[in-house]
């Protein structure tokens, strides 16, 4: 199977380890992973601040880059929301504003081929236990674009229970948002630095080493907020705990 890796532009540029991480588990898997190089932005950042026509080109370029493959498998919950779920919408509003159908038209082959990761693992590889080794104590945030964009529900915990070595504990308040929020956290960061708060001090309860989620974005805002309040966790994405092995352990 060739699929594609969307990596997005905070992983891209901040934490890369995680693309590697894909990379490295769905090549295990047997799967033949193209990057390519021509990929940006998706246009979320954009269109969640209002600039929702800015952010058409960037939404054509992205269908262009990608719609030459059978899957696009982003390690990003809500990147992956911003291609399912706002994709079509960008469509409908072209055409109710009188634009014809040009967009949606465009935008239509890459929406139902864009997985989130694990939804990718699951639903389309049909696998849980991907042969990971974690000897660790980790607890799991399910993120706001993932839980309610996309329907992960139990696909994230489902690979994590299967990981050897994994001790996996329920996080309290687990639906509750981290506060992050994109252009949230700068708009409104008294009410955002509260929530991230809420989110690390039930993390905390649970006694983990780790905190782990499907959107970096997130545990950005989350890992920032543990090491002020100095609790000696740490956010891993997913993907680098699913990726780790016996042999090649993740940290």
């Amino acid at each position: 199977m060739r699929v594609a890796l969307f990596l997005t532009c905070v992983n891209d540029t901040l934490y890369p380890d995680t693309g590697r991480a894909v990379v490295k588990l769905l090549t295990r898997l047997g799967v033949d992973v193209d990057f390519p190089m021509a990929q940006t932005c998706c246009g979320q950042a954009h269109y969640n601040t209002g600039y929702r026509h800015e952010a058409e080109p960037l939404a054509r370029h992205f269908s262009d880059v990608f719609a030459g493959y059978e899957a696009i498998v982003t390690p990003s919950g809500s990147c992956g929301a911003m291609v399912r779920e706002l994709y079509p919408r960008m469509g409908e509003r072209a055409r109710a504003e009188g634009r014809g159908d040009g967009l949606a038209a465009t935008l239509a082959p890459v929406v139902p081929k864009t997985y989130e990761l694990t939804e990718f693992l699951v639903d389309v590889l049909g696998v849980t236990d991907v042969g990971a080794y974690y000897p660790h104590t980790v607890t799991y945030h399910p993120t706001c674009h993932g839980l309610r964009g996309l329907g992960l529900a139990d696909r994230p915990f489902k690979l994590l229970q299967a990981v050897k070595g994994l001790e996996l504990r329920e996080l309290p308040g687990a639906d509750e948002c981290c506060g992050f929020g994109g252009t949230f956290a700068l708009k409104n960061s008294d009410v955002s630095a509260a929530m991230g708060t809420d989110k690390v001090r039930n993390a905390e309860s649970t006694g983990a080493e780790v905190l782990c989620a499907a959107d970096n974005s997130c545990l950005m805002h989350i890992g920032g907020t543990m090491t002020r309040l100095s609790t000696g966790m740490r956010p891993v994405h997913i993907a680098e705990i699913l990726a780790s092995t016996e042999e090649e352990p993740s940290v």
